[in-house]
């Protein structure tokens, strides 16, 4: 896959990947606050393209933006960076 310029990447936990080609990742991020200088802990949750359902629930993962693909998705999984822990 080419690196297109200015596209964002950002990394995040999947929170889920019960649909078809479609994980749903939270993205965690850590702010001050302006005036009382008190840190914030914020999160969003994106859906991206998971072409071959290879991601799940837990895994840390790359996401990058790409063109709109569905009337919420316009992320694409670019790598699992790390798997979730099972309990066997």
């Amino acid at each position: 896959m080419a690196d297109k310029p200015n596209r964002k990447v950002m990394i995040g936990t999947v929170s889920s990947s019960k649909m078809d080609k479609t994980i749903t990742v939270s993205i965690e991020t850590v702010k001050q606050h302006p005036l009382y200088k008190k840190t914030i802990k914020t999160s969003k949750k994106y859906k991206a393209h998971d072409e071959n359902n290879e991601a799940s629930a837990g895994d840390i993962v790359k996401i990058m933006e790409t063109r709109p693909i569905s009337k919420d998705k316009r992320w694409k999984l670019v790598e699992i960076i790390q798997k979730a822990k099972t309990l066997q």
